[in-house]
């Protein structure tokens, strides 16, 4: 049975446990929360990489890993990510539950300590953090921005929020531009430190089977050390509608062409409305069942994939497929054609009972694994009142067609973004 707690560990520092006894392994993180600015974008995406490189109790690498080894193989990560117009910088922690420690072994109680350890405590040289993990870490991100653009089904996909969302902070890459990377320097990565352990928003995470009380402790005590003062506030936007439809077209030497187009719902966390919009993406193209999946994809053979999904955060509803030049714009009128469809209510009742399933079964799997419940968790930071999986899986019964039709009509097309290639088959 899954219990949850949650409370303040200081002004800006919240500590929520998901008790589990089902796994046999615990993961214990923390998300740190600031404002999305091109000014300082790339020095805090880098900031959770170069922190679990090292710290002063273990400072290289190999006396990390060393330590992690005698941990039964502990694990420490790092990721960055956008939860709206907010940054997070994430450092997390897995290992096996205390109950499987050979020798008794307070598993936990030593993982939090480790990430209080990288956190609070890096291996600064004269103030500065070590150069040659510095280099490598710009390097790296670098080399992962580089892959993201490779990756050409999601550089169109973020290309049309980055065009979409321009004058909004949701705009801004998560990890700042290759030349902001490019640029940094090591005194900004210390600035950007202290900033972040004295002013960001705080979650912290214990999840799966454990005793939090230690976990919390810790932390407590290295929050309450540093005297925290201004707090940011992390303030994130929804624009409720399209004023007008931007529509935008580049080319690239790629074998499949890409088209995007962004839509605004007017619907947004903390919103009620949420679960539905969500159901209503799945009965659009969220599904095998949907509409775009069967129609668009199938029936018409116009894309190689077309599908919808949903940004609860900044009330986003994005199509993204994979098409032939010639059918691009016959893709578009189609797609927004089963829009219509749903908006005139004609959808069987079947395609709604699948389209239910299919997201009661997701939120099921969530519940599943511990990165799951961490990522779900996560993006209900901001969410008010804070809905377990289950507790959102059992409000779709009551969403009706009614009201999946009245939300298709709020849905307004702000952005059509084009990425056209030679016309080839897909690779």
């Amino acid at each position: 049975m899954t219990k949850i707690e949650q409370r303040s560990v200081c002004d800006g520092v919240n500590f929520r446990s998901i008790k589990d006894s089902r796994f046999k392994t615990v993961r214990m993180s923390i998300h740190l929360l600031l404002p999305l600015d091109r000014k300082t974008a790339a020095a805090n995406a880098i900031l959770p990489f170069l922190l679990t490189r090292a710290s002063r109790k273990y400072p290289d690498f190999t006396k990390l890993n060393e330590h992690l080894a005698e941990l039964y193989g502990a694990e420490l990560d790092a990721d960055v990510q956008k939860l709206g117009d907010t940054q997070v910088l994430s450092i997390s922690a897995s290992g096996i539950a205390d109950r499987y420690a050979l020798n008794r072994e307070s598993v936990s109680s030593e993982l939090s300590r480790l990430l209080c350890s990288v956190l609070f405590d890096p291996p600064l040289r004269d103030g500065l953090f070590p150069e040659d993990g510095f280099e490598q870490e710009k390097r790296q991100m670098a080399e992962m921005l580089d892959s993201e653009f490779n990756d050409k089904r999601m550089y169109a996909l973020r290309r049309c929020e980055e065009i979409m969302c321009a004058d909004e902070p949701y705009g801004i890459s998560r990890c700042g531009t290759k030349e902001d990377i490019r640029n940094l320097k090591r005194e900004s990565l210390t600035e950007a430190w202290s900033n972040l352990i004295h002013h960001a928003r705080a979650e912290i995470m214990v999840l799966g089977d454990c005793d939090p009380e230690p976990v919390y402790r810790d932390f407590s005590a290295a929050f309450q050390s540093l005297g925290r003062t201004d707090v940011v506030e992390c303030p994130t936007s929804a624009v409720e509608s399209a004023v007008k439809t931007g529509d935008v077209t580049e080319k690239m030497d790629v074998a499949q062409s890409k088209l995007v187009m962004g839509f605004r719902t007017a619907c947004a966390e903390p919103d009620r409305s949420v679960p539905a919009m969500k159901l209503l993406s799945a009965l659009y193209g969220g599904t095998p069942n949907s509409k775009l999946f069967l129609n668009v994809r199938e029936k018409m053979s116009l894309c190689y994939y077309c599908s919808s999904l949903f940004n609860p955060m900044k009330g986003l509803l994005l199509v993204q497929s994979g098409v032939e030049s010639a059918n691009i714009d016959r893709a578009k009128t189609e797609i927004l054609a089963q829009l219509d469809e749903i908006r005139k209510g004609s959808f069987t009742d079947s395609e709604l009972d699948a389209a239910k399933l299919s997201l009661r079964n997701s939120y099921r799997t969530l519940a599943d694994s511990l990165d799951g419940l961490e990522g779900w968790y996560l993006s209900k930071t901001f969410s008010d009142p804070l809905r377990s999986p289950e507790e959102e899986a059992g409000m779709l019964d009551a969403v009706t067609r009614g009201e999946l039709t009245k939300l298709a009509g709020s849905v307004t097309l702000d952005t059509v973004y084009r990425l056209t290639g030679n016309g080839g088959k897909a690779q």
